[in-house]
């Protein structure tokens, strides 16, 4: 279920349009299993992931035995941290069509931040939901205090991915995760609640956008499917 957080940030309009652009296969699995997979935080290729400011750590008047404990913490607890990584746009993007599809076969589901929200209300894990703030690293300080700072600040090189993320921490076993945490962990969602349109890859094929309607149906999701217009010239 979603939960309130004093360390993470949501926008003032729970309305506010968020994407998350994914492969055919991964929205089979979607749909198959009403379940949405959370990604380990050391599984993303950013090696910065989860990384305290080093600004942080010069300034910082804790003795170096603290501050590298502290380092040694936040490392750890990366693979005890899952993340679902969504995009904040009012329109579809084709930069992000392009950073997450490595064919044309993929889908965007577009919903709100509330829907967002709303969609864990029956899942077991507690998530937390936050926009991602970017900051330099080298000169910029990031709040202290909680656990998920490192998660919900990334180096301003990636401000193109205004992204909003949901958050499950896991700290029951700090030494080793079960087997179905190897990449990630699949947490329950519900489906009708969170998507509110589904769109087709603009450089799919009209065969690929029919077993996307096909797909939908056979999993008895009654959304709108669109196929995108992003390359399409004007009429």
């Amino acid at each position: 279920m979603y939960k309130k957080h004093d360390a993470t940030t949501i926008p003032e309009d729970l309305n506010t349009m968020i994407w998350r652009y994914m492969d055919f296969t991964k929205f089979v699995s979607l749909l198959a299993h009403n379940k949405l997979f959370f990604t380990r935080a050391d599984k993303f290729r950013d090696p910065y992931e989860g990384t305290p400011s080093f600004y942080n750590k010069r300034t910082s008047k804790l003795a170096q035995v603290t501050i590298e404990s502290a380092e040694r913490l936040y490392k750890g607890n990366k693979k005890n941290v899952l993340i679902s990584c969504w995009h904040m746009n009012n329109y579809e993007s084709a930069a992000m069509w392009d950073l997450f599809l490595k064919t044309n076969e993929g889908i965007a589901i577009q919903t709100t931040v509330g829907k967002l929200m709303d969609s864990f209300n029956d899942a077991e894990e507690d998530i937390l939901i936050s926009k991602v703030h970017y900051i330099d690293l080298d000169k910029e300080l990031m709040p202290e205090g909680y656990l998920i700072y490192p998660f919900i600040h990334k180096r301003k090189s990636f401000m193109h991915e205004q992204e909003i993320r949901a958050i499950h921490i896991d700290l029951g076993d700090f030494d080793r995760l079960p087997p179905h945490y190897e990449f990630g962990k699949n947490i329950k969602v519900n489906l009708d609640v969170l998507i509110e349109r589904i769109y087709v890859a603009p450089d799919a094929p009209k065969h690929f956008g029919e077993l996307v309607n096909y797909i939908t149906k056979k999993y008895d999701l009654d959304k709108p499917i669109q196929h995108s217009t992003l390359y399409e010239l004007p009429k």
